[in-house]
């Protein structure tokens, strides 16, 4: 199977495939600073229809135009809830989202970025699970818990596929994922299960787990981490994204070789 994958990743591993996957919305941010609060919008945004993320995201980010980083590090509380107050996107409303952007802004002012604030509570662990409550529970803080289902709640057992996906983006470095974040290594990811993720995995025999929750998510990175001990997120974006357009040919696919 790693022979398939890697045959895989070579062949779709590149941005002339990302089309509308919200990862391309970090392609235009070369300031870092920026980058990861992109990276922290888009993730947050990422459920439903491809087409709606897209232009959702499209609307946050000119909102947020030239900088998002200055904008937020700007901005009054006042401002970000006006600037936001018709937005919507499926269940979150401007109000969520406002808080959310005022709940980065405060982590900002605390530890200068994201990644720093990310990084106070990793210690040296095996992955980055460890660290995701003490992240979220004071994003969560800052953002006086008005967030509801716009950051999942990792002490819940929830997949928290939007925020492993988020990690990803900013922890992996090669075509697809562009990385900026220096001080947490690839191996300690884990896989952002959706619901294609979860299906092919069963499949192949890769989980045994019929709930996509933190556990399942484990249970696949330890599976994958066999093929690709140094960076078992690997294969994600092409599974995922081969997955959208045709599923059961990818399934077949893997399963004979």
């Amino acid at each position: 199977m790693k022979e398939k994958l890697e045959e895989l990743y070579g062949k779709y591993n590149r941005r002339e495939f990302v089309g509308q996957d919200p990862v391309g919305f970090l392609y235009d941010w070369p300031d870092l600073r920026d980058r990861e609060i992109v990276a922290f919008v888009a993730s947050s945004l990422a459920y439903g229809r491809v087409a709606q993320i897209h232009k959702s995201v499209s609307d946050v980010l000119k909102r947020m135009s030239p900088s998002p980083h200055a904008f937020l590090f700007s901005a009054s509380q006042k401002t970000i809830q006006k600037a936001f107050r018709n937005f919507k996107h499926r269940f979150t409303t401007g109000e969520q989202l406002s808080c959310m952007l005022w709940g980065l802004k405060k982590i900002l002012k605390r530890h200068g970025s994201l990644q720093a604030c990310f990084l106070a509570g990793l210690d040296h662990q095996k992955t980055v699970l460890g660290a995701l409550p003490r992240f979220t529970d004071e994003l969560k803080a800052c953002a006086e818990e008005r967030l509801c289902h716009l950051v999942a709640c990792p002490e819940s057992g929830s997949a928290c596929k939007r925020l492993h996906l988020f990690l990803r983006w900013m922890v992996r470095h090669d075509e697809i994922d562009p990385g900026g974040w220096c001080n947490i290594s690839p191996s300690q990811l884990i896989v952002p299960v959706d619901v294609h993720m979860h299906r092919i995995c069963l499949y192949l025999g890769l989980t045994a787990r019929r709930q996509a929750n933190a556990r399942t998510a484990l249970d696949i990175t330890e599976a994958f981490r066999e093929m690709a001990p140094e960076d078992p997120v690997k294969y994600d974006f092409i599974l995922t994204r081969l997955a959208i357009r045709d599923e059961a040919a990818l399934i077949d696919s893997l399963k004979e070789h």
